[in-house]
């Protein structure tokens, strides 16, 4: 299913969606569809059909099909194809921010700068960079030195993509263009907010490939996803909650389908006494509320010295109200609406608990009353403690919270503490300093000095540890974790029998210890060092 087949027009208000010919009366049932809206406005976006349990097992076999003929091509061909890709995504990039800002409410530049230019930016690094990434590489072969050893990557066969909301098109885009580059056909899945934006992606894909049945779009709801992960296919990409990524895990468990899961964060930024405090909080607000902070690196918690946090807060603040928050389209505006009427919810609550519980609200925190949608101003919290839900869960709203920390030991422990670990952020002029704090927080990624390019540099791995999932996305890494490693050893001498062969000689034994002592056992200089020492008074 191609975009083109259910999009609504571009140049006049969206209608309803006909979602099959006009054709006489059926005793047939109407399928379901999901009724997508614009959250910045609460209008209509159209309709789109949920795809049930066989229309996905069908799906998966037409990009199985495809598959071989694709995977067969070596790496530079399939490079020169997914080519026409990238150049349709420079060539539709109004098209891209159009349809994707309908869905999710995201300002247009953010959604130029998420979703198209991140995509065509992956694909650059996998042009230069793919085919000595996936080529076969020689091995070392240990004790075993007339063998010979060579890694050999490929494709799995069938990748399923389970995408989520925040920037539909860049994280349904960047891991199916991943797994085409390796060899793979994919099965995408929208989300039930964003299926217009995932069916885009499929036309752009689709359209530029030899084969079309190598991308195909699955719309629909969790009934739809859950078909996809137990529909067979070889490995499955999911990004998303944290909640629902277990119940993606357990039912990926019964096929023994292997995962990457990206689960979001709860992402530090940690502002030492000699930070540059005008850089730093003006990188806070903006990594803090960019796409009305739902992004999986947003920085939510801020840990700021004591004896700099009233003169960063008072910074931030001003920062802050520079901020212009409306609809779109509309000019000179920075951020949009929240995407998701639950996620709203989910932040108020949080701020009502916070408050609750002693916090102090210093700009924003309720929805704006005088814009129809979805709209939840950048909001700056303070005096913010451990208990509250601010700091515990995952806010995924245009939040931060500021804590005051009297050292660096204080400042790691209350980062390390939470059950998340995708990326953090440290401050200071002295770098020393910042690699040191850099290196023992428990995170997939640090930026010193700056935020949120963890995931914005694709040459490198991007990926989280503990409650933010695992696999690895970007960077070679990303291409070979949707590849499958063989081994192919080889023998080069052709010896009549091998040392190891039936039947064992009688010597066998004491030629491998002498082996094994000669190989393996110190030499004996350090024999002589190690008797002085034992034998040397203490």
């Amino acid at each position: 299913m191609l975009a083109s087949e259910v999009s609504p027009a571009h140049d006049r208000a969206p209608e309803p969606i006909p979602l099959a010919p006009s054709a006489p009366t059926s005793t047939v049932p109407r399928p379901r569809t999901l009724s997508v809206t614009d959250p910045s406005t609460l209008t209509a976006v159209g309709e789109a059909p949920v795809l049930d349990t066989e229309a996905v097992r069908a799906a998966v076999s037409r990009a199985r099909a495809a598959q071989p003929a694709w995977g067969a091509l070596p790496v530079r061909e399939r490079l020169a194809w997914i080519a026409r890709a990238h150049r349709a995504f420079v060539e539709q990039a109004d098209r891209i921010v159009e349809v994707t800002g309908r869905e999710t409410g995201k300002s247009r530049v953010e959604t130029l700068a998420q979703d198209v230019l991140a995509v065509c930016d992956l694909l650059t690094f996998y042009e230069k960079t793919a085919v000595r990434t996936l080529s076969s590489r020689r091995s070392g072969t240990g004790s075993l030195p007339h063998k010979r050893a060579r890694r050999v990557y490929q494709p799995h066969g069938v990748i399923g993509v389970i995408a989520p909301w925040n920037s539909p098109v860049n994280l349904a885009a960047g891991p199916a263009l991943t797994a085409l580059v390796a060899g793979n056909a994919v099965v995408i899945k929208p989300s039930e907010l964003t299926p217009f934006s995932g069916l885009l992606v499929g036309e752009l894909l689709r359209g530029a490939l030899p084969d079309p049945e190598l991308v195909q779009i699955v719309t629909g709801d969790g009934a739809t996803g859950e078909a996809l992960v137990k529909s067979g296919v070889d490995k499955l990409v999911f990004t998303g909650s944290v909640a629902t990524g277990k119940r993606v895990m357990a039912a990926a468990a019964e096929t023994l389908t292997p995962l990457v899961l990206e689960l979001g964060g709860k992402d530090p930024m940690v502002v030492c006494d000699d930070a540059d405090l005008d850089r730093a909080a003006a990188a806070a607000v903006w990594g803090a509320f960019t796409n009305c902070g739902q992004a999986c690196v947003s920085i939510e918690r801020a840990y700021v010295h004591a004896s700099v946090h009233d003169a960063f807060v008072d910074k931030v603040l001003a920062e802050t109200r520079r901020v212009n928050q409306g609809p779109r389209d509309q000019p000179g505006v920075h951020i949009g609406s929240m995407s998701f009427a639950r996620q709203v919810e989910i932040v108020l609550d949080q701020l009502t608990d916070a408050l609750a519980k002693g916090a102090r609200v210093r700009v924003g925190g309720e929805r704006r009353p005088d814009l129809p949608g979805l709209f939840l101003p950048p909001t700056v919290v303070t005096e913010v403690t451990s208990g509250m839900k601010l700091l515990e869960e995952e806010t995924f709203g245009p939040v931060l919270a500021v804590v005051k920390v009297e050292s660096d030991d204080e400042a790691i422990r209350a980062c390390n503490a939470g059950r998340y670990g995708l990326s953090a952020s440290v401050w200071s002029r002295d770098r020393e300093r910042a690699r040191t704090i850099a290196d023992r927080l428990e995170v997939g990624g640090v930026v010193i000095n700056d935020c949120l390019l963890t995931y914005g540099i694709p040459a490198l791995p991007f990926g989280g540890v503990k409650e933010s999932g695992f696999g690895r996305s970007h960077g070679e890494e990303g291409l070979i974790e949707l590849s499958r490693v063989k081994t192919v050893v080889e023998d080069i001498l052709g010896l009549g029998r091998e040392f190891f062969g039936f039947p064992y000689h009688p010597r066998t034994y004491d030629v491998l210890k002498l082996a094994i002592r000669a190989m393996f056992g110190p030499p004996r200089r350090l024999l002589r060092v190690a008797r002085r020492a034992q034998t040397r008074p203490s």
